[in-house]
């Protein structure tokens, strides 16, 4: 079953930064004609709203992938086919969350 064509939005980083380094903010001129993608993409995030959008990462999901990858050694999925790898991930999550609720009822 096809799913039906979504719009988003997407914030993806352009380069690595520091905790609580200062960007300058935004300029006020249009991006010049022969801007790339990630010089758009650079312009986004320098904005209010792109600050704020890319900081609520932090809050959300961008830490449970961090813990997923580093404690549990998650670094690539070891079947082929969509069907096989949402299940694989479906395993994943959820031994990472019942070892979460392990060690807050009993350690």
């Amino acid at each position: 079953m096809d799913q039906p064509e979504q719009k988003i939005d997407g914030y993806v980083a352009t380069e690595r930064q520091k905790h609580g380094e200062y960007k300058e903010p935004c300029p006020r001129r249009p991006l010049p004609k022969g801007a790339t993608r990630v010089d758009r993409m650079r312009r986004k995030l320098k904005t209010k709203v792109g600050k704020a959008v890319y900081a609520a990462r932090k809050a959300i999901v961008e830490p449970v992938f961090g813990q997923i990858k580093h404690a549990r050694g998650f670094r690539q999925f070891l079947l082929r086919g969509i069907g096989k790898v949402r299940g694989e991930w479906s395993l994943v999550c959820l031994t990472h969350n019942i070892l979460k609720l392990y060690r807050l009822c009993y350690e």
